[in-house]
């Protein structure tokens, strides 16, 4: 039969003195009944293998591309059973310790032929050096056609810093459980998963792959929306998913979801991922917020500060969005920290 995937290397452009590398990669793979979340897995799969290929292009210390950021992901159409989705990544732009990979999903229909765009995504990552984790390696820089690549591509550096920071800032919270909460209330919906790390989970160094993450938050979203609004919902987009720190093999992962903002037609959902090790104490906490829906919504009874607080800040995100010419189709947003 037909193999599951397969990848294509783009032709090759300069990144260091002497060295070529694939400027863009393209990988392929058929559409199975098991393969719930594997776009968002493919996408960081095509983006970690195009910036590992960057980040050894010279020779220094042996690296690997570990997901820092998941920018705007823009879910435009679903992918069915049985059609073929093809991933492209393309790197964009290089800071000292940091590589931008934008990537595009399409679909195809093998019988038709039609292909549609279905995703899109900007991600960032950093090299780790093989004889210590801990240690970010420098990024070969890459070559622009035009100088005005550069200084838009530092621009979207800084801005995601500043971003990532603000994650960092906000990652005490606590969903905290609340008993006989009221309809349409956030306690009345909030609901948490508990995963433990098993090998399956992790790259080839004992550590998380951030797909894996990234596919439980989505389970923790659609169970949070489907409480609230009694009925199934789809992913529409992902705002952004900062990774702070590793994961690793026997962690336990709480994911813990609550809604921070409705609209008539969307809602948006507050996660958070703590990991906790199993020999020691040491805690990691992931944050991320979702929006999804595209039937009219019960609206959230914010009660406590904090509530009303993160309600308004959804807000201030929602209005901007549907703006957007794909408005009102579901919205999700995601956003990730680590303590």
């Amino acid at each position: 039969g037909l193999p599951d995937t397969c990848a294509s290397p783009q032709p090759p452009r300069m990144c260091g003195p002497d060295i070529q590398t694939p400027s863009a990669i393209q990988i392929c793979r058929i559409m199975r009944p098991d393969d719930a979340s594997v776009a968002r897995n493919m996408i960081e799969e095509v983006g970690a293998i195009i910036s590992t290929w960057h980040c050894n292009s010279q020779n220094r210390d042996r690296c690997v591309a570990t997901l820092a950021r998941v920018e705007h992901t823009d879910f435009l159409w679903p992918m069915c059973i049985s059609e073929v989705a093809h991933i492209s990544a393309e790197i964009t732009y290089t800071s000292k310790h940091s590589v931008e990979v934008q990537v595009n999903v399409m679909s195809e229909n093998i019988l038709t032929g039609t292909k549609k765009l279905t995703n899109k995504a900007t991600l960032w990552y950093v090299p780790l050096s093989l004889k210590n984790v801990d240690k970010v390696l420098e990024v070969p820089p890459v070559v622009y056609s035009r100088q005005e690549q550069e200084e838009e591509g530092r621009k979207r550096y800084k801005t995601q810093k500043l971003e990532r920071m603000e994650t960092k800032w906000r990652n005490q919270d606590v969903v905290q459980p609340v008993l006989n909460p009221e309809p349409n209330t956030v306690s009345y919906s909030q609901s948490s998963l508990i995963h433990l790390v098993g090998p399956s989970d992790c790259t080839l160094h004992s550590f998380v792959h951030e797909g894996v993450t990234m596919k439980l938050t989505d389970k923790v979203v659609g169970i949070v929306a489907a409480r609230h609004c009694k009925t199934n919902l789809v992913t529409a987009s992902v705002n952004a998913i900062n990774f702070h720190d590793k994961i690793r093999k026997d962690c336990i992962k709480t994911i813990s979801g609550r809604m921070a903002f409705t609209s008539n037609k969307s809602v948006e959902i507050e996660v958070l991922v703590d990991a906790n090790s199993v020999a020691d104490s040491s805690q990691k906490r992931y944050r991320a917020a979702n929006e999804g829906g595209s039937l009219p919504m019960p609206q959230r009874l914010p009660e406590t500060q904090d509530e009303k607080k993160r309600f308004e800040e959804g807000k201030g995100r929602y209005l901007p969005m549907k703006k957007l010419p794909l408005w009102p189709k579901t919205q999700f947003t995601l956003r990730t920290g680590v303590v």
